[in-house]
């Protein structure tokens, strides 16, 4: 036997031992296999695609400023149900701009341009009291501080008319002098603030095309 046979035979052999080495450490893959995981059929995708968790509860918007089983929160819901748009926080956050622009305008005699957020009544008697001012020669000269306390009073709604109110406490904060004919200073002060608390009653019928609410009563 030539050499390159017996070097191809002893090759041959020492593969055949490492491939018998190799199977004794590795292992093979004969035998059972996990096969894969099944796709869920359509009605298992469809259920845990369509399943929800639904927050159940009380209306926020409503309870974090009356009673949650209080008569204006029935109220409120009411107009809600009416207007689903409609947010009382918003209309607290309106309510005290509106304070700030009625206030002053009475207190300086501006009422003309107030006419629009005012019932009938309510302007007709801002209109009496600035009048007497004038007549007495009296002149306010006021400064708006700011609101430093609003809160709900009380809300009620008819379901008949859809009529709906809501009144609204303010504390606010201002300074005011009264001047007579001669500018002499009568009351108040330029520089002392005064604290103001008023109840103020609104009112707008839900579902109309008009938004704006209107001052109803005032009371203190």
């Amino acid at each position: 036997m030539n050499s390159p046979i017996l070097q191809l035979l002893v090759l041959a052999g020492i593969a055949i031992f490492l491939v018998l080495r190799l199977r004794s450490v590795l292992g093979t893959r004969e035998g059972f296999e996990k096969p894969p995981a099944p796709a869920p059929n359509d009605d298992r995708r469809r259920s845990a695609r369509d399943f929800e968790v639904i927050e159940g509860g009380p209306d926020h918007d409503i309870i974090d400023h009356v009673a949650e089983d209080s008569d204006a929160a029935k109220a409120l819901a009411a107009m809600k149900r009416i207007e689903p748009h409609f947010s009382v926080s918003e209309f607290l956050s309106g309510a005290r701009g509106a304070y700030e622009m009625i206030l002053m305008g009475f207190e300086r005699g501006n009422i003309e341009d107030l006419r629009p957020f005012l019932a009938d009544d309510v302007y007709q008697t801002f209109a009496e009291v600035v009048e007497q001012r004038e007549q007495q020669g009296l002149t306010i000269e006021a400064e708006f501080i700011g609101v430093r306390e609003l809160t709900l009073a009380d809300a009620t709604f008819d379901e008949g008319s859809r009529l709906a109110e809501i009144s609204v406490r303010y504390v606010g904060e201002l300074t005011s002098v009264v001047k007579d004919a001669t500018g002499e200073v009568i009351e108040g002060s330029p520089i002392a603030v005064k604290r103001q608390k008023d109840v103020w009653t609104y009112a707008r019928n839900m579902g109309s095309d008009d938004p704006n609410w209107q001052l109803v009563a005032t009371d203190e």
